[in-house]
């Protein structure tokens, strides 16, 4: 990895800032893979997860890929651009100083990607990385082994290795994959993962850009319509089987209206999956731990004093790592549903008085990568994102916050730190130059010793109120 880590840096140093052609070139040849193997990719991911929805992944993986690398390449001339300043005071610029702003490649950006979505978020996070003139080393999760191994064979096809790589390998590989002295680190995944992260890149100042996660609220708000939020939150909590970083993790449902609400979730599911036994549009929890650890989540609840509403058929046994959307009613601080990120297709529910009392128990958790509000009360949304700070929002719809391309997508605090997407991602992964070109005129003369008069006179224009 450090040789090959060399020779990409080389290349960089050697071929210089590449120009608008070859990047375009680059973002072609990536959006190609993606269209050339797309049946190859559904199949990896049904087979690494068990089970997973084909047109599911190719509406994720496939074609939530492709987008943000055509944006970029429709958009990365403009964002290449300099980028002019004026100069202060502004009489310089009348004697012919001049300032502004180069985007400069950073040089090489390592990127760990995660197992939910293995291809999204690296070609999604690729395509600011490559519009911003850079070369890149992968490494995939290794929960995902099929879909690692084809995408580093898909990259080795249209890619040199100094311009672009997979590295494959298990937690030692990616431990010492986060330690590489890249220009630029981008890890998806666990917070728990991460804090080890950028340890790590904290050894060679790395600078590290992280997209984790955290307990991602949906507030109900009582003129909601319920059908039609129940429709749309559960398709942000069965997507994947829940298994995404910014799905709706609990709901915060009026106190009265907590029943009402149920049924309209156990209509949404009903519609969207008449049966959840070998249904191809349901996905698998991806590996036996992780079902084993989602199982644990519903007997602690119990224990503790929840009840379980099953969404969907009752009568249905799985043998295939499936589990049915499940509402967990009664939650409490104490049961693991509600201190851990869910990661599946659990909603545990927190009834409330007044939105105040909402918005009081989100903030009083940490801060999480998105919020979800049902409502149509303009007043109460505006109260509930001024006092609310989360990492993205989507109102009356869950997760297209996150496909919207002119948006960043980032977190806050535990929930991750910087953000990409768009204009945003080509400047996360440039280096924002700044330049100032003196006028011919010698105005910096007056700086310089010995001090006078002038700069008295200049000294007492400044220094006042």
């Amino acid at each position: 990895m450090q040789a090959i880590l060399e020779r990409q840096k080389l290349a960089q140093l050697t071929d210089g800032s590449p120009s608008a052609a070859v990047r375009i070139d680059r973002l072609d040849r990536a959006i190609g893979l993606l269209v050339d193997h797309a049946t190859e990719i559904a199949e990896a991911l049904r087979d690494d997860f068990g089970h997973r929805s084909i047109q599911g992944s190719l509406i994720t993986d496939v074609a939530g890929s492709i987008e943000p690398l055509k944006h970029a390449k429709k958009h990365v001339r403009r964002w290449m651009r300099r980028d002019p300043r004026k100069v202060s005071p502004a009489v310089l610029a009348l004697l012919g100083a001049r300032a502004w702003v180069d985007y400069q490649p950073k040089g090489v950006i390592g990127l760990i990607s995660p197992w939910n979505f293995p291809f999204n978020l690296t070609f999604g996070p690729l395509a600011g990385i490559l519009a911003a003139g850079n070369r890149a080393m992968i490494k995939p999760s290794e929960f995902t082994p099929r879909s690692s191994v084809l995408m580093q064979r898909m990259v080795a096809e249209a890619f040199d290795e100094t311009e672009l790589t997979v590295i494959t390998g298990g937690s030692d590989v990616g431990e010492q994959f986060s330690a590489l002295p890249f220009d630029h680190l981008i890890f998806t995944g666990a917070t728990s993962v991460a804090r080890h992260v950028m340890r790590a890149a904290a050894d060679h100042l790395v600078p590290v850009t992280l997209e984790l996660g955290g307990k991602s609220p949906a507030i109900v708000g009582r003129d909601a319509d319920f059908d039609l939020a129940a429709k749309r939150l559960m398709f942000g909590k069965t997507l994947n089987a829940g298994q995404v970083c910014v799905a709706p993790d609990y709901a915060l449902v009026p106190r009265d209206r907590v029943e009402a609400f149920v049924d309209a979730l156990q209509r949404a599911v009903a519609g969207m999956f008449p049966t959840l036994r070998d249904n191809p549009d349901y996905t698998s929890i991806v590996n036996e731990r992780h079902h084993a650890r989602l199982l644990g989540y519903l007997d602690d609840a119990r224990t503790k004093g929840a009840t379980l509403r099953v969404l969907g058929r009752t009568d249905e046994a799985f043998d295939d790592r499936r589990i049915a959307p499940t509402v967990v009613l009664d939650a409490n601080a104490t049961m693991d549903v509600m201190r851990e990120e869910i990661f599946g297709p659990l909603l545990p529910f927190i009834p409330y008085d007044g939105v105040d009392a909402a918005i009081a128990h989100i903030n009083a958790h940490a801060r999480p990568l998105s919020l979800y509000y049902f409502g149509n009360d303009r007043a109460e949304q505006e109260r509930v994102l001024a006092r609310t700070v989360v990492g993205g929002v989507t109102i009356n719809d869950t997760i297209l916050h996150l496909t919207m391309d002119e948006l960043p997508f980032g977190g806050i605090g535990p929930s991750g730190m910087g953000a990409y997407h768009g204009v945003d991602g080509f400047r996360t992964f440039s280096h924002a130059r700044s330049v100032y070109r003196q006028a011919r005129f010698d105005i910096s003369a007056m700086l310089r010793p010995p001090y006078g008069k002038v700069v008295d006179r200049l000294l007492s224009f400044k220094i006042r109120r």
